[in-house]
């Protein structure tokens, strides 16, 4: 009986360290998850600031704004241009929206950094469209003449049309008309509640359609400031400019107030 104790002994030994074994291997496991995730949540902190600048519009510091035009539908999607403005002037311009997918991404990627630079070099919506990015271009000019309304009105921008202060002078640009040969859209100038200029700042052009733009628009922009409305005759030989030239001047009186 003596001699089985040391056995015992022996056995009960072997079993106690590999016990120990066993629990140091299960607890590392914890130690390394706990590491693991204290180690993977580092990363998360950076990719949630990335959201931010975007930004909104309005005031800025140092006397800066923001102005958004309007979204301008294309054939192949919204074209919307947002200015930064400074000193009465447009130090920045950049598409808040543009055609995207399949092809327009490439256009896109090409048309617009150009038409960016252009719109600030110009101070207006007279820029030339980006060759193979008519329809962006086109879109462009719409929403950043939008803008363009919105920064010079100012303060007056909440106010109505007819019967604005006495000498205070605003511009408002009607829809873009479209027509057989093209969109044409008109601005007028609004002064003492009445029509003062009215010009399309889009016609038809390319080919025969440039003398046609040429003959019309004059005589259009005179009717209608002769007779403050958009019930004016079209001009023989330009039937469809006519049409858009008149679609879109009802638009802007409309905006007016007229």
């Amino acid at each position: 009986m003596r001699k089985s104790h040391p056995v015992r002994r022996a056995v009960l030994a072997g079993a106690a360290t590999v016990s120990g074994i066993v629990l140091l291997l299960s607890l590392k496991p914890a130690a390394d998850s706990a590491a693991a995730s204290a180690a993977g949540a580092a990363p998360r902190a950076p990719s949630a600031g990335q959201e931010s600048p975007q930004g909104g519009s309005g005031a800025l510091p140092g006397g800066t704004t923001t102005v958004t035009g309007d979204a301008a539908p294309t054939q192949y999607g919204d074209v919307q241009v947002r200015l930064t403005v400074s000193g009465g002037k447009v130090v920045k311009a950049e598409a808040v929206r543009a055609p995207k997918g399949g092809l327009s991404d490439q256009k896109t990627a090409m048309a617009v950094p150009r038409l960016n630079q252009e719109a600030v070099a110009a101070q207006s919506a007279d820029i030339d469209a980006v060759s193979g990015a008519t329809y962006t271009s086109g879109g462009y000019r719409t929403s950043l003449q939008s803008a363009l309304d919105r920064m010079k009105a100012g303060p007056d921008t909440g106010a109505g049309a007819s019967g604005g202060g006495a000498g205070a002078a605003r511009t408002v640009t009607g829809k873009v008309a479209q027509t057989q040969y093209g969109p044409v859209q008109v601005r007028i100038t609004v002064s003492g509640g009445k029509v003062v200029k009215a010009e399309a700042v889009r016609a038809p052009k390319g080919g025969l359609s440039d003398q046609k733009t040429a003959m019309a628009v004059p005589r259009l922009n005179q009717e209608a400031v002769a007779a403050q409305s958009a019930d004016i005759d079209a001009v023989s030989g330009a039937t469809y400019t006519s049409g858009g030239y008149r679609t879109s001047l009802q638009s802007a009186l409309d905006q007016a107030g007229g």
